[in-house]
């Protein structure tokens, strides 16, 4: 069971439209706006991200 600690709050600014959208499919696939985002997101970014930093 996952546990308000697993999580971070956000707040994301987008088009109402959007939202609107998101919610529907949301309901839809019988998640939460939450799971719905984190899916997108997981399928959207790489699996894994590496920061270098320059050196001068």
């Amino acid at each position: 069971m996952i546990t308000t600690t697993d999580k971070q709050r956000t707040t994301l600014f987008m088009k109402p439209s959007i939202v609107m959208q998101a919610r529907a499919q949301a309901v839809v696939e019988k998640v939460t706006l939450t799971i719905l985002v984190e899916k997108a997101l997981i399928r959207y970014l790489p699996k894994e991200t590496v920061i270098k930093k320059i050196e001068v």
